[in-house]
């Protein structure tokens, strides 16, 4: 009979992704068969998914832990923030609507249902389901209509083991603090705690552990030293992305959006040893040394279209471009580098149009009929083949669509200036493609790693499987399933 069994944080960001992702390898090894699920996901970095939806990346990460295909049920409810009062809902990998925080509070208990379904629909396929909740059980104001933590958890009836971080510090207060609050029958669901990213000797925490278990009359089930290859996997939050190059190597740029989306496109560049990556922050200059600048998705076009010139980053881009340095958008990014992007349905905010950063002769309109699409391309330039994913509205035309970046089956894809140093395309996860990557790199005079990009996550998800084995009670863990 079908089990799950549920890791919610002690607070928020204490790693659960990541340790959802390493016991569905751990128990993939151990001849289960395994699937993720996040009853309610708030990210910007989605993934497609192969029955046309989209989910959070950190359950595409966790689906290729299980050595599954993303599927829609693995999160069916996925919150995309496009301002800061205000997010688009997704439900079972659709558009539903989009609403602001308040009103979300009140449709989010008609959810419930989806979720459940989703959830029923995992368990009658798979030995196992490995639930990830989202935020904290501990924020009981939030209680009522949960379906991300507890209420999900009483609902679906799923033993839940509480991480916390000890890295932040005050992790005994993070665990004994939620049993504090939480009411005995929210608590009688957890089922034990673990401690996460600890750095030096785990033994000098040997009395606050006994402390912890002590205090909270739950068990533990290890301490968890910090896993110092995590950079090497995909990241869901952009504020994990590296902040600072590492000094020499190619110059790239990427800057940091207001409402970024889809930057797990930039993972596989930073990881090439050639490559000098910086994720550049609001108010910095891009430098005048930059040998590639790289404008990522977005989730609010027009919105981030006006961050970027708040930032003077359409003259610095104006500058780069005249000392002959290249531009690369991505979606969004590309969208912006056209001459105008028009929005007359109000589909991502309010009715109108704004000149573009005129890089491109190329115009773009939004359109309601969202693109989710995984996709197989050929570099028009190296013949090298592209597996990436569009995840967009808008559909862009012009003069310099007449140099595609690539094709599709034939049919032409992306932009690229006369000159070809600025280009434009809808194409995610092109970097995740080692052909291309190499030879894109090359024409940039960079030799790219040896290294196959999807190879090394597969390694360091093994690996992350062998730490974990190592210093938690794994099959403690596995054996809480119910």
């Amino acid at each position: 009979m079908s089990k799950a069994l549920m890791i919610q944080g002690a607070g928020s960001n204490v790693g659960k992704s990541m340790l959802v992702a390493g016991l569905c390898r751990a128990a993939r090894r151990r001849g289960l068969s395994v699937a993720p699920f996040k009853p309610q996901n708030m990210s910007n970095n989605a993934a497609v998914t192969m029955d046309g939806g989209e989910i959070g990346r950190a359950q595409a990460l966790q689906a290729l832990a299980c050595g599954l295909e993303p599927h829609t049920d693995m999160n069916p409810v996925l919150l995309k923030p496009e301002t800061d009062v205000g997010a688009q809902v997704v439900v079972q990998g659709k558009r539903l609507t989009t609403c602001k925080a308040r009103e979300y509070s009140k449709l989010k208990p008609t959810l419930l249902a989806a979720v459940l379904e989703s959830f029923n629909r995992l368990k009658s396929k798979y030995d196992l389901v490995l639930v990830e909740g989202a935020g904290s059980p501990a924020e009981v104001n939030l209680r009522a209509g949960d379906i991300a933590n507890m209420g999900f958890a009483q609902a679906a009836n799923v033993p839940v083991i509480l991480a916390g971080d000890i890295d932040r510090g005050g992790v005994i207060a993070q665990i004994v603090g939620t049993k504090t609050v939480l009411d005995a029958e929210d608590a009688d669901q957890i089922k034990g705690f673990l401690i996460n990213k600890f750095r030096g000797d785990p033994s000098l925490f040997d009395d606050g552990y006994s402390m912890i278990e002590t205090t909270s009359e739950w068990p533990g089930f290890g301490v968890l030293p910090f896993f110092n290859d995590a950079y090497k996997l995909p990241a869901e939050d952009a504020l994990d992305l590296p902040k600072r190059a590492k000094g020499e190597g190619l110059r790239v740029v990427c800057l940091r959006l207001s409402r970024i989306a889809n930057f797990d496109d930039l993972d596989p560049l930073a990881q090439e040893p050639g490559v000098d990556l910086t994720m550049l922050s609001p108010g910095e200059a891009i430098p005048g040394d930059t040998d590639l600048v790289i404008i990522p998705g977005s989730k609010s076009t027009r919105g981030d279209l006006s961050f970027i010139r708040k930032q003077g980053w359409d003259i610095d881009l104006a500058a780069h471009v005249r000392r002959g340095g290249k531009v690369l958008g991505i979606c969004g990014g590309y969208q912006m580098l056209g001459a105008r992007i028009s929005d007359p349905q109000g589909i991502e905010g309010l009715p109108g149009s704004d000149k573009g950063l005129g890089l491109l002769d190329t115009e773009t309109e939004m359109t309601p009929r969202k693109q989710l699409t995984q996709v197989t391309a050929e570099h028009v330039a190296s013949g090298a083949m592209v597996e990436g994913y569009e995840i967009h509205i808008g559909r862009s035309h012009g003069p310099d669509c007449g140099s595609p970046f690539a094709t599709i089956r034939g049919a032409p894809e992306g932009a690229m200036s006369p000159n070809g140093k600025v280009i434009g395309t809808y194409l995610h996860g092109l970097f995740r493609s080692d052909s291309f990557r190499t030879a894109f790199l090359q024409t940039l005079g960079v030799q790219a790693g040896a290294t196959s990009y999807s190879q090394t996550v597969e390694q360091t998800l093994d690996a992350l499987a062998d730490h974990m084995e190592q210093h938690l009670d794994v099959d403690g863990l596995l054996a809480a399933a119910r």
